[in-house]
């Protein structure tokens, strides 16, 4: 199956999440764009899949017409979290078998005496020691032990190990002895076992972080492998004569073949579409920073785009497991739809982070829910609609989330109005705190900012987080329930690559670095040739990362330059906004050179036809909800947002209802629907 994106056909962007799977289609030839939601299948997601192309046939795109599909997926992450990975070993050099849970000592919360750190993924028998050194410039200070990597994959072979990582001392800068290992791995276990190299997978120093990452990745790899090759058949049946590709935790697209041999780059595959669509339509509402807030059913999703760009982070960890790898920088609460409301032991109200998930669900979808949530409250106080969702597809229970809120109600001894807003308050400040943890702590502004919601519930509840975090703008994006799904079709393909070049910055070393980015990139462009991207649509990305000497962590900076004064100048601006000083007379350390380089084939935004009408036009009900504790309940307008004519007012208070979302405009405030049906909330009129 070719790779190749044909600029005819239609091309599909899919978002896995826990409840839906949702759907953007771009029929490029006519320019419409459908998006829709299926319900999800987490027992293997391919099926939800191949549902969602069987009803992507019903609207007249077959198989042979889909010339492009990529999707993102929690696959990965949720292989972690339940600990469904496959049995690893780990051969490293003598002596270090134990770096895993050794880690790096560090205690986020210091007063927290009931921290447990994470069973390592890889037990303490399958981590296997050989003779093998080499110092951190290269230097062979032992040879590889060849006999003792035969004997050590006698043992795996034993065990029955599924996949083995391969993890020595300075391998990112002598990668020879793993390479090796590799090889005599090969010839004694199984080929249906993959071996994993440090040295391929995170050629850099710092080797808590490279083992753990590359730990991880074989054991996701044997199970992603399997999900990848049921995807590539399901798709194939389907009719689609491409290959379809995978969104990678940077924002960018790989190839299922990547994606099966580095699947710990998908770890934040979803997220980081809807991130990257955002970014892409920012610009078409005339704005320049956004932070995005992506709420679905289990957690808030909250990033930051400036000048257009989004943040990107190289450390995060997965349920407790550190991995290092390029990716956007999101930062995720357990704040959703589903979130659970209860009392605690103290008779305080609490929400979330546990929820109820897809099943049951909230009590109001009918799904067998006995604990209120906060879509529960939503409905109670008919901000959603009470009848039905989805437009009219997915039945409503209102009594049956009044009983659960009500119940939680009788034990603070409120009524239930009272209860459902506290709810909506709770989750509304823990929502603004993660706002907050992307831009206040890290010296932004939040007046300089839009507030970009989409999720399923996230433009429900945007108007009431701005207010709590003080932002004064919020930007609804069209379709905003699947926007993970039309990131994907937005994404460009790209790959990162990472060099550790350990040396203070001076005109030899600066030459030095410069050479080493310039065959990362004929590397990286060579590679987007083996992917059919065309050399007119190929481009890159520098980042160095440097640091003070004798500082231990290294500051991000992109650079495309060559001049090393001017490098230097922009580090110091850098250093003196990361951390509010510079040291004018301390040698410049280079840590790390990385290249990102990309092919411009994803879709880019286009305006759709006026909507010509009148605001009242709009209005498809009127019903009465419960605005707030002061204003109580109140009989307003529900709008269509399809009807929305463009360009025209529509004031406060009101609901605006369409398939995948529903947003509140609170009194006082009012809305404008743009060229490109994007949905602009200003808080304050004056």
């Amino acid at each position: 199956m070719t790779r190749t994106c044909k600029t005819t056909g239609a091309v599909i962007g899919v978002d896995v999440g826990g409840t839906f799977t949702d759907f953007s289609v771009l029929d490029q030839e006519s320019g419409e764009l459908l998006n829709f939601k299926v319900p999800s299948t987490p027992g293997d997601p391919s099926e939800a899949i191949e549902a969602g192309l069987s009803r992507v046939n019903m609207f007249g795109v077959d198989g042979a017409r889909i010339a492009h599909l990529g999707h993102g997926t929690t696959v990965a992450t949720n292989m972690v979290i339940e600990r469904r990975g496959s049995k690893t070993a780990l051969l490293t050099t003598k002596g270090f078998r134990d770096i895993l849970e050794i880690g790096r000592q560090e205690r986020p919360h210091l007063y927290d005496f009931d921290v447990r750190k994470p069973v390592p993924l890889v037990p303490r028998y399958l981590r296997l020691e050989v003779d093998e050194r080499v110092d951190a410039c290269g230097n062979i200070l032992s040879p590889l032990d060849a006999d003792a990597v035969r004997a050590a994959a006698m043992a795996m072979l034993d065990e029955g190990v599924l996949a083995v990582a391969i993890c020595f001392i300075h391998a990112y800068s002598f990668p020879d002895h793993e390479l090796q290992a590799a090889a005599i791995m090969r010839e004694i276990l199984p080929p249906t076992v993959p071996v994993c190299l440090s040295s391929e997978i995170l050629p850099e120093f710092r080797e808590f972080e490279r083992f753990s990452t590359t730990v991880m990745n074989a054991y996701l790899q044997p199970m992603m492998a399997g999900y990848m090759r049921k995807l590539v058949a399901r798709t194939a049946k389907a009719g689609m004569q491409s290959s379809p590709y995978t969104v990678h935790s940077n924002g960018g697209l790989m190839s299922i073949e990547a994606a099966e041999k580095f699947p710990v780059q998908t770890c934040l595959s979803g997220p980081a579409a809807g991130v990257v669509g955002a970014s892409r339509l920012v610009g078409t509402a005339g704005l320049q920073n956004v932070i995005t807030f992506d709420v679905g059913g289990t957690s808030t999703d909250v990033s930051l785009v400036k000048d257009r760009t989004p943040a990107f982070t190289t450390d995060r960890d997965v349920a407790g497991y550190p991995i290092r790898c390029p990716m956007v920088d999101v930062h995720v609460i357990g704040a959703g739809g589903g979130s659970i409301a209860h009392v605690d032991h103290a008779g305080a109200l609490k929400v979330g982070p546990a929820s109820a998930g897809a099943l049951p669900g909230p009590a109001g979808y009918g799904k067998g829910g006995l604990q209120a949530t906060i879509s529960d409250a939503n409905i109670v106080l008919h901000r959603l609609n009470p009848v039905a969702l989805l437009d009219g597809e997915m039945p409503v229970d209102e009594n049956a989330a009044r009983l659960v809120v009500g119940e939680v109600a009788g034990k603070l001894g409120i009524d239930i109005e009272t209860c459902a807003s506290g709810i909506i308050r709770i989750a509304v400040a823990n929502m603004a705190r993660a706002i907050r943890a992307v831009s206040v702590e890290k010296g932004h502004a939040l007046e300089d900012f839009v507030l970009m919601a989409f999720g399923g519930a996230g433009p429900l509840h945007a108007s009431q987080v701005a207010i709590e975090a003080g932002i004064g703008r919020v930007l609804i994006p069209n379709s905003p329930g699947t926007m993970c799904a039309q990131g994907v079709l937005m994404s460009d393909i790209s790959r990162d690559y990472v060099h550790t070049s350990m040396q203070i910055i001076d005109k030899d070393s600066w030459a030095n670095a410069l050479g080493i980015r310039d065959k990362i990139i004929a590397e990286g462009l060579q590679w987007l040739a083996t992917e059919g991207i065309a050399k007119d649509i190929s481009a890159y990305s520098t980042t160095i990362e440097a640091r003070y000497q004798g500082q231990n962590h290294e500051v991000p900076i992109r650079f495309d330059g060559d001049d090393m004064s001017t490098f230097i100048d922009v580090f110091t601006a850098a250093h003196r906004a990361s951390y509010g000083y510079h040291i004018a007379d301390r040698p410049v350390e280079l840590v790390n050179v990385r290249v990102k380089v990309i092919g411009r084939n994803g879709q880019r935004p286009t305006s759709l036809p006026k909507i010509r009408g009148t605001v009242e036009g709009a209005v498809i009900d009127h019903r009465n909800v419960y605005l707030d504790d002061k204003n109580g309940w109140q009989k307003i307008p529900v709008y269509a947002r399809n009807k929305l004519p463009t360009g025209q007012k529509v004031f406060g208070p009101a609901i605006i209802e369409e398939l995948s979302s529903t947003t509140p405009i609170l009194n006082g405030h009012y809305a404008v629907q743009d060229d490109y049906r994007n949905i602009l909330i200003t808080l304050d009129q004056q």
